[in-house]
Order: C-alpha cells, then structure tokens, then sequence
C-alpha cells in the first residue's frame, strides 16, 4: 500500500506535468508576440494595396516596356485565370475549357469566329477592369483614414513610408511641420534607408500630379485614386504609362521609337547557350509585334500615338487583331475558326496549362 509520502509526491508530479502541459497548450495557441514579424506583414499588406501593381492584367505590354507573357490567358480566362494550373487534374480543366468554348460560341455552329473571339475578349477585359474597381475600394479606404473621399499627397506618403518599415507617426509629425525626411541616408539619419525608397516616391509623386484631374489640387478622388494604381482606367494615365515607357527605351530622345531601339536587349551579358536562345526569342517577338501590329502605318517607326493605341485594353480593333491572332495560332485546317479540338490541343496557348490526351471522348463529355 502507497505510502502517504508517496501518494504527495504522485500528486505533485503530476500538477507539474499538467501545468507543464497547459503551459504548451497556451504558448502554441496565442499568436507569436513579435512585433517586427507582424509589423513585417502588415507592411507587406499595405504595400501590396497602394502600391501601383508592376503587373496589369488584359494589358499588352507590362511598365517596363516588356510585353505581358500571360496577356493570352487573361483576356482567354479572364477571372477564370486562377482555376487553371499545371497542377490541376487534367479531365476537370478540359471540361472547363469546354464550357469555355460553348460561351463564346454564340451561334452555336460548333466553331468560333474572329467576332466572337473578339466579343468574348472584350468581356474579360471588362473583367479585369472591374476586379481592379472592387480591389480599389478597400485600397482607396486603407489611406483615407478620415473618410472624407479625398487622399493628400502627404496622407499617401505617410502611408507609403509607413509600409516601408518608416514609423508612421515619425513621419507623420514631420510632414506636419514641414521638416526634411531624410530617407535614403545610411548614417544615421533619423530615417535611415538605402534601398532606393526616395527615388520610388519622386516616381509616384509625377505620376500622382498626373492623375490629379484639372484643377489639379493635389488631392485624389476614389476615381483618381483608380488611375494613378492602374493607369489603363484612364486615358490620361495611359498616355503618362506609354511616356515613360518610350522614355526608357528612346535612345536618341526624338521620343519615337524605331525597330532597333524597340528591340535593344534588356541590360545584361549573354553567358550561355540557354541566354543566347532567350535573347532571340526576345528578339523575334518584338520584332514581329513592331512590325504587323504596333506600327500601324507601316513606316518603320511607332509614335506615342501608335503605341497609346496599342496599350489601350478597351479598343475593339485591337481586340478583332488579337481574335485573329489567337485564331491563327491553332487553327489547324485553315479554315479561320477554331473548333472545339484545336483548341484543346493548343491549351497552354490558350490557358498557360497542358491538357494531357486532349482528345479523348471530347465528344461525349461536350
């Protein structure tokens, strides 16, 4: 028989093995209390939503003057992009793209016309244009804090410096004094930054005047606010986004563009085979899109003009040109309209994802 010594000693050891375990229980569920990894986040969050986003869906060309590789699926998929991966199961996607195929056939011949490829395009553009509204609201929101409809440019560059990792209230007092932010210095300034972040803010500082409408104050609308993150919402802003692209790639600064510059290799050495064959892929595509598309007239130069025309995603002879693109690329037997079959046989094309045995009872799952 235990012993009363021994049975206190059972007890206490098995408080402490509880307590040890509670102890656990609680440390695993109460979130981490590190405030430089959750300010890290937050910071991520809010760049991400007033940040101008590098990448525009349905737009040709991205910023920096290169073209926008997933320009086909976007305006193909439209908000449907997403569902197709490489890693979803081949039969599900196939069907998706069957059900695809039946909306944009509107006659219902079987067969998809430029027409109705380019009816279709619109849509999705049109989809993306509304996706970029939605996401604005809840931007817009996040750097108008008072609510009243309107955001300063100091309100902005607070928040911008804020989700830089700048402590907002610093900057805060400072812009409300008027003092000088020092921010790219690395000597122990009272901001101390090196990355590049001043230079950042005079950029979107000349693209905020620009989406300023007349008169210009300085202070930006939700509608405004649309424009300066996604410049393809607003005539005005796409003609800025096509200066600055033309900026960067004029060479002789007559602020057009001939075959030669259009094409000039992104700065880099070529090192290998592999980079060889990339830079003349990068040579080939331009060239081919200077040449049958973006010069319109044919003169072997293209002017804002031309270029603005090109980057608009809401013009319908741009849309009929890319219908009849997208067409050629699988329209197998020439006859100018895609059937059901070339287009599951070209699904990477059309949805950046293979479909393996694309034939296999299309007939009976259709």
């Amino acid at each position: 028989m235990m012993s009363k010594q021994a049975f206190i000693c059972s007890l206490g050891s098995l408080y402490l093995s509880l307590l040890f375990v509670f102890l656990l229980m609680d440390v695993y569920a109460r979130p981490a209390n590190n405030s430089s990894l959750k300010e890290k986040a937050v910071d991520s969050k809010d760049e991400n939503g007033i940040l101008p986003p590098d990448h525009l869906n349905g737009v040709k060309m991205e910023m920096d003057g290169h073209f926008n590789k997933e320009f086909h699926q976007e305006v193909f998929l439209g908000k449907e992009m997403e569902e197709f991966d490489e890693d979803s199961e081949p039969r599900r996607n196939r069907r998706k793209l069957m059900v695809i195929f039946s909306k944009v056939d509107i006659n219902r011949d079987k067969k998809i016309s430029a027409q109705e490829m380019q009816r279709w395009i619109m849509e999705k553009t049109e989809e993306h244009f509304q996706e970029a509204v939605e996401e604005n609201k809840l931007h817009f929101r996040a750097v108008d804090p008072d609510g009243d409809g309107h955001v300063s440019w100091d309100e902005y560059k607070i928040k911008f410096l804020a989700s830089k990792g700048f402590n907002e209230k610093e900057v805060a007092e400072k812009v409300k004094n008027n003092e000088e932010l020092k921010i790219d210095e690395e000597n122990g300034g009272e901001l101390p930054r090196a990355d590049g972040t001043q230079e950042v803010l005079d950029n979107l500082k000349d693209r905020w005047y620009q989406a300023d409408n007349p008169p210009a104050d300085l202070l930006l609308n939700e509608e405004e606010f649309l424009s300066f993150l996604h410049p393809e919402h607003s005539r005005g802003m796409l003609k800025f986004m096509v200066k600055e692209i033309v900026r960067d790639l004029d060479q002789d600064g007559d602020k057009k563009l001939t075959l030669s510059e259009f094409i000039s290799l992104p700065v880099g050495t070529v090192e290998n085979q592999q980079a060889q064959d990339i830079d003349d892929d990068w040579v080939k595509d331009r060239k081919k899109e200077f040449e049958e598309v973006i010069d319109a007239n044919h003169d072997g130069i293209v002017t804002m003009e031309e270029l603005e025309e090109y980057m608009d995603p809401m013009n319908e002879y741009n849309a009929l040109n890319e219908a009849k693109q997208m067409i050629a690329v699988a329209d197998e037997n020439q006859n100018h309209h895609l059937e059901l079959e070339e287009i599951l046989k070209y699904s990477e094309y059309f949805t950046g994802s293979k479909l393996m045995d694309y034939a296999r009872n299309v007939h009976e799952e259709f």
